[in-house]
C-alpha cells in the first residue's frame, strides 16, 4: 500500500512539475533577481567599499562578514607587497593609536605596544620601505587642522593613506558640554575641505567614535556616554557628507567599527578601548579598503572594480550574441513557413486539406544554433554571478551543523527515493550513478560550508574524490577490455564530453584550464588508460579468453604503468619538466608554475590503477562464474559473504577512525594515496555482497550522478562565488532561502548544460572517420588561434 501511494504521488509530482517546468521557473527567478539587484545597485550605488566601511555582521566570534562582498584575510607578506614604498598616517586619540598598532601588526606581528602613549609614534619597515606614523592629536582643533593643512600645501610629502578621528577627549575635557559639541562642529567643518583636497590624491578615512561600556568607565570618564558619542558621530557624518556632495573627491567614513564594537565592547578592559580582536578586524577592513584594488585577491571582492573584458571574452560574447540572433531569425523563418504549410479547411467538404510541401525534420543548423543560444544565456548568467558586480558575495564560515544537517537531509531523501535496479550485477550503471550522485552532493555541501577547515571531514572528502578517479579507472578499463573499441570516435566522444564545458568557461570566465583541476585530472588519466591498453599488443577479453598467456601480458602492462606512476611521483623535477613544455604548459600551469597540477596528480596517483586492477579481477571472476549476481543472492557463498562483509565493515570503520584522528594535513595527505583504496573497496563490498542491497538503488542520487561532472564544474561560479572562495548571495538577509533558490537555479543550469553537451557531442563528433578528421583539424585550428590570442593578452597585461 505504501509503495502504491509512493508511486502515485511520484507520478502526480512529475505530471505537474517536470524538469522542463523547473528550468522555466529557474529562468524567471534569474530574470527577477537580476532586475532587483540591478535596481538596488542603481539606487544605492555599486561601490562595495561603502558596504565594507559601513555594514556587516559577525558570522562567529571573530569572523566579520561585510554586507554584499568578501573580505580577504591579508598575510604579512601580502601586506608588505601592497604597501611597498607607501606612507600611512594615523592621526587622532588613543583609540586611533590602538587601530594604528593593530594595522602595523599586519605588517610585522612582532611589534609591541610601547612608548609614549600621548605622543607621536613612528614605524618603518626598511625592507619594504613602508612608513606608518601615529600622530597624537586627541581633539579636532586648530592643531589637527594645521597638520592636515601642511599636507595640502606641499611643504610635507602627503601620506598615501590618512586615517583620522577624535571626539572622546573633547567630551572628557569639557565635561560633555553642548558648547564643546558646537565647537567640534565648527572645527570639523573647517577641516572637511582640507580632507577633501587630500582625498584627490590619497585615501582619506574618517573613523567614527565607537560606543563605550558605560558601566565599566572610570569616574574620570563617566561623562563619555553613548548619547554624547552618537551626537558627535551625527555631526561628523552630516558635515562630511554635505561637504562631499560639493566635491569631486570623497572622504570615506569608517562607521563599521561601531557595529563591531557593539558586539565586543563588553570585553573591554576599561569600557573605552576595544578588545584586541575587534581592533584586528577594523585593521583588516582598512587593509582591504586600500589593498584589494591593488592586489586584487580572489576572495576579496570588496573595493574591487569589475575586471575589464579581455579580447577573448569580447570575441566569445560576440559569438554567443550572433548565435542568439541567428537562432531567433531561423526560428522566425521556420515558424512562418509552418504557418503557411498549416492545413486549411475545405469550405465545401468541411475537411482539412494537407499542404503539398513535405514537412522536414529540424535541421542540424537549427539544433546547433539552439544549443549555442541556450549556452549563451547560461554563460551570461555565469558572468553576472562571478565577474560582474551585480550579485552579492559572502565569505564561507564553517560550523558542524552547516555541514552535517544537510548531509542528514539528503540521506533521508536518497533513502525515500529507493527503487529496484534493472540488473543486479556488481557496480551496475544505476549503482555507479547513485554512487557518483551522493558523493557529488556531499562534496557540494563540503565546499559551500567551508568544511575543508575541519580535518576529519577533509580526509573523508579526499576519499570521495579518489572514488571518482577509481570509477574512471574501473569504467574505462571495463569498456576497452570488453568492447575492444580503441577507435578515434570513442576517444573524441569522451574527451569532448569531459572538456567542452571547461573550455567554454576558460574563455568566458578568463580562467586557466588547470583552475578546474578535476577535469584535467580525469582527462589525463583517461589518456593514460587508453595508451596503456591500446599500445601493442592490444589485449582484450575476447583475445584473452582463448589463451591465459594474454592475462599475464596485460598484468605486465599494468605493472609497467604502476612503475611509471611510482617513478613520476618520486621525481618532481622530471614531472614538472614534462608538463612545463609548450603547449602542455598552457594547460597545466597555474599562477606561472605546474606545482598545483603536481600536487593534485600526486594526491590520488594510485587510485586509477587500483580501479583498473579491480575491474580486471572482477571481470575475470565474473567470466569464470565465481560470483553469484542473481536477484537477492549474496555475491559469494553465505560463509564467505559474511566473512568478507565483516572484514569490509571493520576496514571501513578503521579508515574513518584513522582519518578522524588526523592531526596534520600534510602527513595525512602523504599516506592518503596508498590507503584511500581501503575504504573504497570496503564500500564496494558492503554495497554489493548482500543481494538485497545490490537489487535496489536510489533514483534521487542516481539523477544527480548523471550530471555530477556538470555540478562539480558549475559550482565554481554560480553556486559558490569568487572562484569557489565564497558563496553567491542572490537573496541577502536570509541565508536559508538564498541557499534554496541558488541551489535550485544551479541544479537546473547543470542539467541543461549536460543536455547541451550531449547534443553538441553528437554533431561535433561524427562516427565517420574522414569527417571526424576534418573536424579535428578545425578544432586544432581553433585552439591554435586561442593560444595566439592568449599570448597577445598576456603581453598586453605585462
Amino acid at each position: 500500500m505504501a509503495a502504491l501511494a509512493y508511486t502515485l504521488g511520484k507520478r502526480e509530482i512529475n505530471h505537474y512539475f517536470s524538469v522542463r517546468s523547473a528550468k522555466a521557473l529557474a529562468l524567471v527567478a534569474v530574470l527577477l533577481l537580476a532586475a532587483c539587484h540591478a535596481a538596488f545597485r542603481r539606487y544605492r550605488g555599486d561601490d562595495t567599499c561603502e558596504y565594507l566601511l559601513s555594514s556587516g555582521r559577525f558570522l562567529g566570534e571573530k569572523v566579520w562578514q561585510p554586507h554584499s562582498c568578501m573580505m580577504h584575510k591579508y598575510k604579512n607578506s601580502e601586506a608588505k607587497n601592497c604597501l611597498l614604498d607607501k606612507h600611512i598616517a594615523f592621526i587622532g586619540d588613543s583609540r586611533i593609536r590602538q587601530l594604528f598598532y593593530s594595522f602595523v601588526k599586519l605588517i610585522n606581528p612582532q611589534v609591541k605596544e610601547e612608548g609614549n602613549k600621548h605622543g607621536n609614534i613612528l614605524f618603518e619597515d626598511k625592507s619594504a620601505s613602508i612608513k606608518v606614523d601615529f600622530l597624537w592629536y586627541p581633539e579636532v582643533n586648530g592643531s589637527m587642522k594645521q597638520r592636515i593643512k601642511s599636507w595640502t600645501e606641499g611643504s610635507i610629502a602627503k601620506p598615501h593613506v590618512i586615517v583620522a578621528g577624535a571626539a572622546t577627549w573633547s567630551i572628557k575635557i569639557h565635561n560633555g558640554s553642548n558648547e564643546a559639541l558646537t565647537q567640534y562642529k565648527i572645527n570639523i567643518t573647517s577641516i572637511a575641505p582640507l580632507l577633501e583636497k587630500l582625498a584627490e590624491s590619497s585615501d582619506v578615512i574618517w573613523v567614527l567614535q565607537d560606543p563605550v561600556y558605560e558601566d565599566m568607565l572610570s569616574d574620570s570618564r563617566k561623562m563619555i556616554t553613548n548619547e554624547k558619542i552618537n551626537a558627535y558621530n551625527e555631526a561628523a557624518i552630516s558635515i562630511l557628507n554635505s561637504s562631499s556632495r560639493n566635491s569631486k573627491a570623497k572622504v570615506k567614513v569608517f562607521s563599521v567599527s561601531k557595529l563591531i564594537a557593539q558586539e565586543t565592547i563588553m570585553q573591554s578592559s576599561d569600557g573605552l578601548h576595544l578588545p584586541e580582536s575587534s581592533r584586528e578586524t577594523s585593521a583588516m577592513i582598512l587593509m582591504n579598503v586600500y589593498c584589494n584594488k591593488i592586489l586584487k585577491p580572489i576572495d576579496g571582492s570588496c573595493c574591487q572594480p569589475q575586471p575589464p573584458l579581455t579580447l577573448i571574452q569580447k570575441l566569445a560574447f560576440c559569438f554567443f550574441a550572433l548565435s542568439i540572433i541567428g537562432y531567433l531569425i531561423l526560428s522566425f523563418i521556420y515558424r512562418n513557413n509552418h504557418r503557411k504549410n498549416k492545413p486549411c479547411t475545405d469550405m465545401e467538404s468541411g475537411e482539412e486539406k494537407k499542404p503539398v510541401t513535405n514537412t522536414s525534420p529540424v535541421s542540424t543548423l537549427e539544433t546547433l544554433l539552439h544549443s549555442f543560444f541556450k549556452l549563451g544565456l547560461i554563460m551570461a548568467y555565469f558572468y553576472l554571478c562571478d565577474r560582474a558586480n551585480l550579485f552579492m558575495k559572502e565569505n564561507k564560515f564553517y560550523t558542524h551543523s552547516s555541514f552535517f544537517i544537510p548531509i542528514i537531509y539528503i540521506l533521508v531523501l536518497g533513502v525515500f527515493y529507493t527503487e529496484n535496479t534493472k540488473e543486479t550485477k556488481m557496480l551496475n550503471r544505476e549503482q555507479t550513478d547513485e554512487w557518483k550522485g551522493w558523493m557529488q552532493l556531499v562534496i557540494l555541501i563540503y565546499h559551500i560550508s567551508g568544511a575543508s577547515t575541519f580535518l576529519p571531514v577533509y580526509m573523508h572528502v579526499r576519499v570521495l574524490v579518489a572514488a571518482y578517479l577509481f570509477q574512471t579507472g574501473y569504467g574505462h578499463f571495463s569498456y576497452f577490455w570488453i568492447k575492444g573499441d580503441f577507435g578515434l570516435y570513442r576517444v573524441c566522444q569522451v574527451l569532448f564530453r569531459l572538456n567542452f564545458l571547461v573550455v567554454v568557461l576558460c574563455i568566458v570566465m578568463d580562467r586557466p584550464y588547470q583552475f578546474y583541476y578535476f577535469v584535467p585530472l580525469v582527462t589525463v588519466w583517461f589518456m593514460i588508460i587508453y595508451a596503456t591498453l591500446a599500445v601493442w599488443p592490444q589485449i582484450v577479453q575476447k583475445k584473452a579468453n582463448g589463451n591465459c598467456f594474454w592475462h599475464f601480458g596485460l598484468l605486465l602492462k599494468l605493472i609497467s604503468l604502476l612503475m611509471c606512476i611510482y617513478f613520476l611521483a618520486n621525481s618532481q623535477g622530471v614531472f614538472e619538466k614534462i608538463f612545463s613544455l609548450w603547449p602542455l604548459s598552457t594547460c597545466f600551469e597555474l599562477n606561472g608554475n605546474v606545482y598545483e597540477w603536481w600536487f593534485r596528480w600526486k594526491l590520488d596517483r594510485y587510485v586509477v590503477f587500483h580501479g583498473m586492477m579491480f575491474a580486471f579481477i572482477y571481470l575475470a571472476l565474473q567470466k569464470r562464474q565465481v560470483l553469484s549476481e542473481g536477484k537477492g543472492e549474496p555475491l559469494f557463498s553465505n560463509k564467505i559473504s559474511n566473512v568478507l562483509l565483516f572484514i569490509s565493515v571493520v576496514c571501513f570503520l578503521t579508515y574513518s577512525i584513522w582519518a578522524s584522528s588526523c592531526k596534520n594535513k600534510t602527513e595525512c595527505n602523504e599516506l592518503h594515496p596508498s590507503v584511500s583504496v581501503v575504504q573504497i573497496l570496503a564500500f564496494i563490498l558492503i554495497r554489493n555482497i548482500p543481494g538485497y542491497a545490490r537489487s535496489v538503488y536510489s533514483s534521487f542520487f542516481a539523477w544527480f550522478g548523471r550530471i555530477s561532472l556538470e555540478l562539480f564544474i558549475c559550482q565554481y561560479h554560480i553556486w559558490l562565488a569568487a572562484d569557489t572562495k565564497g558563496i553567491l548571495v542572490l537573496i541577502p538577509g536570509n541565508p536559508m532561502l538564498n541557499i534554496i533558490v541558488s541551489t535550485f537555479i544551479f541544479v537546473c543550469v547543470a542539467h541543461e548544460i549536460s543536455q547541451i553537451t550531449n547534443d553538441l557531442a553528437q554533431m561535433v563528433v561524427p562516427k565517420d572517420n574522414a569527417t571526424l578528421l576534418r573536424r579535428l583539424l578545425c578544432i586544432a585550428g581553433f585552439f591554435s588561434g586561442l593560444l595566439f590570442l592568449a599570448a597577445i593578452q598576456d603581453q598586453s597585461r605585462h
